[in-house]
Parts: C-alpha cells; sequence; structure tokens
C-alpha cells in the first residue's frame, strides 16, 4: 500500500537521522556512519513490511547500522583493528538514554559548525547530515541553487576529514565561537518545517529545532541569545494549526484564527523574551530581536491592532546587526502595512540581491495589487512562480494571482 510505504519511509527516516548522529560518534567517520545507515535504512525498509515494524525502531536500524560499519571498517586494510574494537555490539541500543542520543545529535551540530568552516558550510553540513534537509531544501534557504549547495557540502565533509575535526561537544572554552553557527542552523531547520518544503507545514521539523533549542538553553541557561532563539520558535510554532485551512492550503497571517493559536506556547515565549531582553543588557542579538518581534505579532489581539511602528523599531535594531536582503524585505512589509502599500513598494524596490527570491516577487506583487496595478502585479506574481517555489507555495501564489484579476 502507497500509502503504508510513506509512513514507513518517514519513519526510517526520521529514526535513521537519530542512528547517524550516534553512529558517527561510535565510528569516528561522517562517511563510514553516513554509508552504514544508508544500508541499514534500506535492509528496514525490505525486512519491515514483512516482519512488521520492530519495537524498538531506532535501536533495530543502530544495531544493524553499527555492524554493517564494522564490516566496512574491516573491509578497509588500511584502518587497524582498533577502530572494530571500539565499537561495542554487546550493548544493546535500546538501552542507551534517550538523553545519550540527543548528547550525540548537539555533540554533531557542533562538530559540522566547527570554526575551520565557513559559517555557510557549517550551516549547510549541519542541516544535511543532521537535520536531514535535502539539499534542494537546504539550498532554497540558503538563497542559492542546488548544485551550488551539493558543492559546498562535498568541500565541507572533505575539509572536516582532511583537517581531522573530532565529532565530540567542545570544551567550554570554545562553545562561544560556535555558537551563532548552532543557534542559526536550528533556526534554518525551525524554518524548513513552516516555510521550506513542499508540504505547507513540516512539524516534525519544528519540533525537532524546538527540542534542539531546548537543550541548548539547558546547556547554557545564562546565554540570551538561546533564550531568544527558543522565545522565536515557541511563539513562531503557536500558530502551526493556523497556518493552514481544512484543504491544507497556506493561511495569511492577517487570516489566521487567533484564538486557535496555542497560548501555552505564547505565554511561555513572551516570558523567555523578556528574560532574553534583560539578560543582554540592552545590547541584544538578532534572535532577542527577532524573538521581540514575533512577539509583537503573538500577542496583539487582532491583526489591525499590531504595533507595527514598534515593529519596524526592531527591524532597524536589526538591520544594524545583520543588515541582510531578506530582513529588509521583512521590513518593507512592515513599511506596507503601517504607512500604505505605496511605501511598502517603494521601499521593496530599493532592495537587490532577492530576484531568485519568490517571496520578494510575491510580496511586490501583494502590494502591486492593492494600489490596483493588475498587470504589473500579474507580472510579479509570474515572477514569484519562475523562482520554482515549494510546492505548497506556489499554490498559494497562484490562488492570489487569480484572485487579483
Amino acid at each position: 500500500m502507497p500509502e503504508a510505504s510513506s509512513v514507513l519511509a518517514d519513519l526510517v527516516r526520521d529514526e535513521g537521522r537519530r542512528v547517524l548522529a550516534t553512529l558517527i560518534r561510535t565510528t569516528g567517520s561522517m562517511t563510514v556512519a553516513e554509508d552504514a545507515v544508508q544500508e541499514a535504512a534500506i535492509s528496514a525498509l525490505e525486512h519491515w513490511p514483512r516482519d512488521g515494524v520492530p519495537d524498538n525502531p531506532r535501536a533495530w536500524l543502530t544495531t544493524v547500522a553499527r555492524r554493517k560499519a564494522v564490516d566496512a571498517i574491516r573491509r578497509e586494510a588500511a584502518r587497524g583493528d582498533k577502530e572494530v574494537r571500539a565499537m561495542d555490539l554487546t550493548n544493546d541500543p535500546g538501552d542507551v538514554p534517550d538523553s545519550v542520543v540527543r548528547d550525540d545529535e548537539l555533540r554533531l551540530v557542533f562538530t559540522c559548525c566547527h570554526p575551520a568552516l565557513s559559517l555557510a558550510n557549517q550551516t549547510t553540513l549541519s542541516l544535511t547530515t543532521l537535520c536531514g534537509l535535502s539539499v534542494a531544501d537546504t539550498a532554497r534557504l540558503m538563497l542559492t541553487t542546488e548544485g551550488a549547495m551539493a558543492r559546498r557540502l562535498t568541500r565541507a565533509k572533505h575539509k572536516i576529514a582532511v583537517a581531522g575535526i573530532p565529532y565530540r561537544i567542545p570544551p567550554d572554552a570554545e562553545l562561544p565561537e560556535r555558537l551563532a553557527a548552532v543557534a542559526t542552523t536550528v533556526y534554518l531547520l525551525f524554518t524548513a518545517g513552516v516555510a521550506g518544503g513542499d508540504e505547507p507545514v513540516r512539524p516534525q521539523l519544528c519540533d525537532e529545532a524546538i527540542r534542539l533549542g531546548r537543550l541548548l538553553v539547558e546547556l547554557l541557561p545564562d546565554e540570551s541569545s538561546l533564550q531568544g532563539l527558543l522565545a522565536l520558535m515557541l511563539l513562531n510554532d503557536a500558530r502551526r494549526e493556523t497556518r493552514t485551512n481544512s484543504a491544507g492550503e497556506l493561511v495569511l497571517l492577517a487570516d489566521q484564527d487567533r484564538s486557535q493559536w496555542d497560548a501555552t506556547r505564547i505565554a511561555e515565549g513572551a516570558a523567555l523574551v523578556d528574560g532574553a531582553l534583560r539578560r543582554s543588557r540592552h545590547r541584544a542579538g538578532r534572535f532577542e530581536l527577532e524573538a521581540a518581534i514575533a512577539a509583537c505579532h503573538a500577542t496583539a489581539r487582532t491583526y489591525d491592532e499590531t504595533d507595527w511602528t514598534d515593529i519596524i523599531a526592531l527591524y532597524d535594531a536589526l538591520l544594524r546587526l545583520t543588515p541582510t536582503a531578506v530582513v529588509r524585505l521583512n521590513r518593507a512589509v512592515a513599511v506596507g502595512e503601517r504607512d500604505g502599500a505605496a511605501a511598502g513598494l517603494d521601499e521593496l524596490d530599493q532592495l537587490s540581491g532577492l530576484e531568485r527570491f519568490h517571496l520578494w516577487h510575491a510580496c511586490r506583487a501583494e502590494l502591486l495589487a492593492r494600489l490596483g496595478r493588475i498587470e504589473q502585479a500579474a507580472a510579479a506574481y509570474e515572477s514569484a512562480l519562475a523562482c520554482t517555489p515549494p510546492a505548497a507555495d506556489r499554490r498559494h501564489i497562484e490562488r492570489r494571482m487569480a484572485a487579483s484579476r
């Protein structure tokens, strides 16, 4: 049955990601671990439909993957028996507590975010290796081509192998220099869950990012940027159930039913924002500011009551820290809401570097439509579609384009 096969494939993929983190620690080799987990996943897809899904799928995959890895290591004459002996197959991976597995995953994030790699390579490696995102998804998040992303990933893995970068959480003294990349990776994973794929929302990615965010806060409870990161994700995730309608189509923020937002997550997120801003002592970083913006949206009783002036001021502060085109795009949208479509369109038209970003074209189209410039709006919608957006975004753009005519 195709549906059952799809569910099984999702289970193998999700559990395999966690097994990979453990196996990389065990083998000390990303290549060996990836190959072994892939072989174990193939075995699962062959055996589980016939024999049934085991009670502990992760333990099953871990055992098979470890055996595949040992076989691979034994076949490599250049490698001695030391690595093979290090792989203890007598332990039942099902007995390993969840905290150890989580530490393995966090260890791999910190490994991928080694300062010997560029920031772009750090996040690319983490998103594709640990988080299980496709090269296409990662390229979309990083606003680049799939080919360029594949080359970046290859270079990053090669550098880790050549430099002998260890697969471990670094000493406390080395944590600060990696935090920015680690936090960015976790947030990009969350972003992929809400806006980075063909499905309107991918809950498993959102949940994984929030889980990693909580682990980071536990690891460094006094770090305001991590509190801001967790707050940002919680506040945005509070709207999860209202991001799509009953047909599974995207619903814009202005049209969402706020009574269905998760009040518990909003309360937790807002408290984290307050704590992060106090802790940062008027030197708030990127995630604290973005979380404060999210709090403005989440705590407004209606869309019309949104304090766009505060939001624009927060974007101005954010631009001083991270003057990126995407931040400018979001600020321009806020200007359009506060000062009118013409003002917002003027802001958007001053931006550069977003020609391949479908949301820039879509935002221009929306403002042009509000101004009654229907033909120009249609052209902007066509440009957005030409950027090959994810399927959910494509359907939404097509609906908006049809409604504007």
